[in-house]
Formats: structure tokens, C-alpha cells, sequence
């Protein structure tokens, strides 16, 4: 087995140790999953990276869940191949945070795991004109219900005439976060990106397309690893290059790019109210525990709108991330009843092959 101190520096945690107790068997190391495409993996067992592919008997216990089923930053369980061939994919260790999308206008595909056991998210939003506080708070919302700690990173401020007031505005919408403003051409702000950075730490990059992700991977990196593009003259917005989610280790840390996404939907709520505490703090107040804030005596949340306390537009896209939560929910719980029967229908089908080969017609 890889020494203890090369698995350190990909990340390994007691915790994964613990995991990894359950799925042990002769053969079979520890890896931790660093590029996923079109389900083929390349894993790292701390030494060398290796193309992976699940086994037949996780990809049937996964039961058509994406959520059970291996991601960029996973730990596995896996067998080294024979002969040079692909290593396989036995076991999924438990994961300590995760990043997890859905479209939001699609609720009926389901959830993704864009990155698994990440430390700190990058939420990366251009100081250009494709800066939006409401993408901001949809941003946070996600991150907070990782269980990672959310970062904003405002790129391109080389391209920005008023930095301290986006910064403000973006401050105001994410209370408690630490927001940078950066630049990969001057170098303004990278430091305090590193300082996120550490040995054995891991950090994910995410955002919409052209947003500079990759740019900024390779600033902390200081060359290219991943490729790059200008932005478009016609639109202000960048050209999306990143196309596969990636782990790529540095001097002082690890860092997961993802592509740039059109939608980026919630699996539950449970991040929404540390995105909006302020509106919490407000609800807190109110005469009802059950206040819905529209008509009813004593909500602390109108008062605040009118005193200018709250924000109307920020208190708008706390509700209705609110209701596309309520909807997720309703939708996760359609989607795991149809996984669920499908794989039992599929258990089923296999025990009566089963049967009809050992005792034909006589059973």
C-alpha cells in the first residue's frame, strides 16, 4: 500500500482511513479520482495516475444514482490493472463535503457531483460586464450546502474602473465570506488567493464560462496547465475552454477546475440560509415562527423591507431560490423512487434468469 505521507499530499484524512476499512480487501488501494469524462476516470494512488473503470457490481449497487456514483475528488476503493490495462473501481469511501448542481429547469435529470471532499470553493465571478450579485447568491447558496467554505473571488480586475464598489456590493451579498478581488495580469490580489492554499488541502474553481478559472489555476501554478482564451470583444465574456472536470495538483495544494456552467440549480435548501443570514436574522424577529413575510402581523422581514434594512431584489432571490429548492426536493423524491424501483425490477429479473438456468420448466 502507498505510504501514508504520498496519500497526505492528495488529500487522504483520517476520516478516508476509516472509510476505507470497509471496503479493504487483498488487492485493492486507496485512489483518489482526479479527471472524469463521459464515465472513463484517470485515479491517483499517491505515486502515478491510472485510467480507471467501475465495476459491474458498483455501477449495479449505484442503481442509476449519479450522486452514488464516482466523482472528481472521490476517494475509491480500487485494483491496480493487470498487464497495463485499467484499474477498477470497487468501492466509494464516504465523502466530507461535495459540490452538487442540478438545472434548475430541468428538475427531472437529477442531481451531479461536480467536486467531492473540497475544502474551500472558489465562487469566480469577472469584474467586466459579466458581474451579477443574484449569480453571486445562487453561487453561495450552492456552496454552503457543500459543506465547504465559500470564497468569491472577483477576476479581471485589471479590466475594472471601480473595484472597491463592486467589492462593497459584492461583500453585501455574502455576508461572512471572504471576497478577493484579483487579477492574473498584475498579479493584484493572487496572494490572498493562495493563502486559501495549503498542503494536502483541496479547493475547487467555479463559475460561468470565460470567467477566468483556468487563468487563475495557472497564475498560482506560475505556468500553464490547463489552456486558456481571450475574452470576446463583442461581449466582454470569455471563450470557454475547460471541458472535463479536473484535479491538478500544486506546490501548495490541490486545486479542482470545472468547466463553466449555463445553470447551476440546487439539490436542497440547506445552504440557502447561511447564503441569506441577514434574512434569516430578519425572520428571526417576526411574531409567527411559520411567517410566510407577505401579509401577516408582526413580520419582522416586511419591516425591514420598508426601514431599507433588506434589500427588496436580495429578499426576492431568497424566496425564489427557496421555491426552486421546494421543487428539487419534490423532484429528488420522484427520481430516488424510480431508481429504486428500477433496480429492484432489475434484481428481480436476474433472480428469475437465475432460476429458469438452474431448473428449467421444472420450478
Amino acid at each position: 500500500m502507498t505510504g501514508t505521507a504520498e496519500l497526505q499530499a492528495m488529500g487522504w484524512h483520517p476520516a478516508f482511513a476509516a472509510a476505507f476499512a470497509a471496503h479493504e480487501s487483498p488487492g485493492r488501494v486507496p485512489a483518489r479520482v482526479v479527471a472524469e469524462e463521459r464515465g472513463q476516470f484517470l485515479v491517483h494512488d499517491g505515486v502515478a495516475t491510472h485510467p480507471a473503470a467501475v465495476s459491474g457490481r458498483l455501477r449495479f449497487e449505484s442503481g442509476g444514482d449519479p450522486l452514488a456514483y464516482p466523482s472528481v475528488g472521490d476517494w475509491v476503493a480500487a485494483t491496480p490493472g493487470e498487464g497495463g490495462g485499467p484499474a477498477t473501481i470497487h468501492g466509494l469511501l464516504s465523502r466530507r463535503s461535495a459540490i452538487v448542481r442540478r438545472a434548475p429547469s430541468d428538475h427531472s435529470t437529477g442531481a451531479q457531483v461536480l467536486a467531492a471532499n473540497v475544502d474551500v470553493v472558489f465562487i469566480v465571478t469577472s469584474l467586466n460586464a459579466e458581474m451579477n450579485l443574484r449569480r453571486i447568491e445562487r453561487y453561495l447558496a450552492v456552496a454552503w450546502e457543500s459543506g465547504a467554505q465559500p470564497v468569491v473571488v472577483l477576476s479581471k480586475a485589471d479590466l475594472d474602473d471601480d473595484i472597491e464598489g463592486h467589492r462593497l456590493a459584492a461583500e453585501a451579498v455574502a455576508p461572512g465570506v471572504d471576497v478577493i478581488a484579483v487579477s492574473a495580469v498584475t498579479g493584484e490580489g493572487l496572494e490572498a488567493v493562495r493563502s486559501h492554499l495549503a498542503p494536502g488541502r483541496t479547493v475547487a474553481f467555479i463559475g460561468s464560462s470565460g470567467v477566468g478559472k483556468s487563468t487563475l489555476v495557472n497564475a498560482l501554478a506560475g505556468h500553464e496547465l490547463l489552456t486558456t482564451a481571450g475574452i470576446r470583444e463583442d461581449d466582454a465574456r470569455g471563450r470557454h475552454t475547460t471541458t472535463r472536470r479536473q484535479l491538478v495538483p500544486l506546490a501548495d495544494g490541490l486545486v479542482i477546475d470545472t468547466p463553466g456552467m449555463r445553470e447551476l440549480g440546487l439539490l436542497d435548501g440547506d445552504g440557502i440560509a447561511t447564503a441569506f443570514d441577514d434574512v434569516e436574522q430578519a425572520a428571526a424577529g417576526c411574531r409567527f415562527s411559520d411567517c410566510a413575510h407577505d401579509s401577516e402581523p408582526g413580520c419582522a422581514v416586511r419591516a425591514a423591507l420598508v426601514t431599507g434594512e433588506l434589500d427588496p431584489a436580495r429578499f426576492g432571490a431568497y424566496r425564489k431560490l427557496q421555491r426552486e429548492a421546494r421543487r428539487a426536493e419534490l423532484a429528488g423524491d420522484a427520481i430516488a423512487r424510480k431508481a429504486e424501483r428500477r433496480r429492484w425490477t432489475s434484481m428481480i429479473k436476474g433472480v428469475e434468469r437465475y432460476m429458469d438456468q438452474k431448473y428449467g420448466n421444472d420450478r
